[in-house]
Parts: C-alpha cells; structure tokens; sequence
C-alpha cells in the first residue's frame, strides 16, 4: 500500500461523476486512500447516452462493478444513408452510475461539498472546502467537467469551443416486446443525423434514440422539443417515428455540443486532470464516459505502490498516467469535432459532393469504422488483468 500517513488522505478527487466515481473505485483497489468531494446532493450523469467499449468495460471490471447485465448489446454499429446504404460497419466485438456508486463504499463520496481553493505546497496540496475545513492530500485530481475549476486553476482560463450543434435526444421503455431492434443505427441526411439503439436498464429492455443538428450556441431552443423531435424523425425511415411518439415528454432532452480544445499536458506537481475536466468531447467520439472510466483506472494503476511523500515521484506517476491517456484522448475529441463539422457543417452544394464521397468510397469506413474502434481497442493492450498489474 502507498505511504499517506502524513496525509488526511491519498487522492482527493473534485467532482463526482463518472470520472470521479471510477478513480474512487480504483483507488480503492489500488489500496490508496480516497476521498471525493461532489458539490451537488447526489451523483449525477453527464448526458443520457453512454456507450461503454471494451477498455471502459474491462476497468469497471477490475474496479469491482458488476457488468454482467450493464447495457445493451446489439449487432455493429452502422452508418447509414436514408435510403439504408451502408457507409461504415464500427468492427468491434443510466445503469452506470448506479452500479459504480453502490459499489463505493460508505462515506467516500462526500456530497453537498464543494471545494473553495487548493494549493499545491510541493509536500501536499492544501484544500480548502465549502464548509471552511482544510484537508492535506497527497494528489489531487480534478473531476469537475467541463468547467473544471482545477484545470483553469493549473493552466489557466479557456473559452468552451462551441460546435453549434445539438442534440435532441429520449428513451422507451413503452415498445411491444420481440419488435426491439438488435442494432444501432446512424443515419444522416442532408444536413440532420437520426440514431437510434437498444436500451438496458434495471433488467428492462427499451430503446434510446436521438437527432443531431446544426443550430447556433446562441440562437434558444423551440418551446417544445417532442414536436422537434417528431418533425426530425419524418426525414428518416425506420422506428424512430414511433420511438419519438411513444416517449413521454419528460424522457426528451436537449442540450448543446461543446468541448475544449486538447491541452498539452493535465498534470502539475501533484495535481492533474481526468473527464471531462481533462477531455470533453462531443457525442460523435460515442466514448466520453469510456475514457473517463479508463482515467480512473490509469490514475490508479500510476499511483499504485507510489510513495505519496515522494514528490518526485508522484510527478512521475502523474506523467505514466498522461502516457497512457492524454495522446488517445486527445486524437478522440479531435476526430469527434472533425466527424461533427463534415456532417453538419458543409455548406451548399458541397454537402451533396460530401455525401457521394461517403456513400461511393471508403473514407468514412477507414476513419469510424476502423481508425477510432483501433484507436480504443488498442487500450485493452495496456491494461492488465487487475488493476495492480502492470
């Protein structure tokens, strides 16, 4: 076990969602001592649609969380025109959060805490938390998304890049059984992306659906955005007609794609960055909660045997865990803004040239069809069988 006796803890994680959650669970493992501070009253997921790769998959399991009815699975994932023309195959073989928090034991996660300042003094960062305690720990990871007060606090303020897109996005579970399709399914028009998957929570078996379009960060959003919804789904053929009409309204959301653009480096001194905080990306890397679990997982196994009075070699824990992470992450939020801006943002007439390219050539293939799934399968090859391995 790491050395943090001198510490009143370990790893201090700001923020307490998947990422804050994962890094909690592995630490645990790891047998560090682990504290996370969650300024809202309860766990909170980021988004409605979370896809969990193999990696994602393989460190939950490692972390102790019980996977074995977490999720849907489905045949390949396609993208598709609207008259169902294949342009790519993926090629690869809500319940998240609850099985992680009850997983985590008793008096880890503190929420309602926030935290006022930190200082890194070189033997231990000081924190300073919303009720006016002061806390010594040994490393600090900031959790705290994509308005991360830790990653402004080590490298500075930087503007959310906005892709003027949004998605509008629900679930059933209202759907006569044995009609489900086994599939997920990507398809664009013109100018508008329908999808729509198979849904698995709490033993029930639904579906997610959800459109993405092109809309300005500052023009506001229709009152009503089932409406929005049913009007999207008449451009494409398939289910999701009946899956907008059979959602309640109150399963419809929306919210705007941003992200930031990649840092250079997360980690300072005895501070770093993970999720959000570290990588926001938008929906089309299909992968911001795998690799903010797999944050956590590296983070651990980084630190694990680490002596945490050593600063020297903490800093160079830090910096195992920026090798395994930062450069794959980086190349996922960089293709995600790419794929975003060559579906939405094409302007007249070129968008009709763009979509003869994917329909009529193998680029889209090459670059989500088998770039992205090597690019995250190729995260498999560093992890061990545990967490304690190397």
């Amino acid at each position: 076990m790491a050395s943090d006796t001198k510490f009143d803890v370990g790893v201090a994680v700001i923020g307490g969602g998947p990422a804050g959650m994962a890094i909690a669970l592995a630490c645990i493992k790891a047998g560090i001592h682990v504290k996370v501070f969650e300024r809202y009253p309860y766990a909170r997921p980021a988004g409605n649609i979370l896809n969990l790769w193999p990696p994602a998959m393989h460190a939950l399991q490692c972390m102790g969380v019980k996977t074995d009815d977490l999720g849907a699975s489905s045949s390949p994932t396609t993208f598709r025109n609207t008259k169902g023309h294949v342009r790519a195959t993926v090629r690869i073989a809500d319940d998240i959060v609850e099985k992680m928090l009850s997983t985590i034991p008793e008096g880890v996660m503190e929420f309602n805490q926030s935290v006022q300042a930190f200082e890194d003094t070189g033997d231990y960062v000081r924190l300073t938390l919303g009720n006016g305690d002061v806390i010594k720990a040994a490393v600090v990871i900031g959790a705290d998304g994509i308005d991360s007060t830790v990653r402004t606090h080590l490298w500075g303020p930087s503007a959310r890049r906005n892709h003027d897109l949004h998605v509008i996005g629900g679930f059933t579970f209202d759907i006569a059984e044995g009609v489900i399709p086994d599939e997920c399914v990507i398809s664009h028009d013109i100018q508008y992306q329908g999808t729509y998957g198979p849904l698995l929570s709490q033993g029930r078996k639904g579906l997610q659906w959800w459109f993405v379009e092109s809309w300005p960060d500052e023009k506001p959003m229709e009152d009503n955005l089932k409406d929005r919804a049913q009007m999207l789904a008449r451009r494409f053929p398939g289910p999701l007609g009946e899956l907008v009409r059979g959602t309640p309204e109150k399963d419809v959301v929306m919210w705007p794609i941003r992200d930031r653009v990649p840092l250079k480096k997360w980690s300072r001194g005895r501070m770093s960055l993970a999720g959000d905080a570290a990588h926001a990306t938008s929906p089309y890397a299909a992968y911001g909660a795998g690799m903010s679990i797999a944050d956590g997982y590296f983070i651990a196994q980084s630190l694990y045997n680490v002596d945490l009075a050593d600063t020297g070699a903490v800093r160079r824990a830090l910096e195992r865990y920026e090798g395994f992470q930062l450069g794959h992450t980086t190349t996922m939020v960089e293709s995600a803004y790419f794929i975003g801006r060559l579906f939405h943002h094409v302007p007249f007439p070129l968008n009709y040239v763009r979509n003869l390219v994917l329909d009529w050539t193998p680029m889209l293939q090459r670059q989500v069809g088998d770039k992205n799934p090597h690019e995250i399968t190729a995260q498999l090859r560093l992890m061990g069988k545990d967490i304690i391995e190397a």
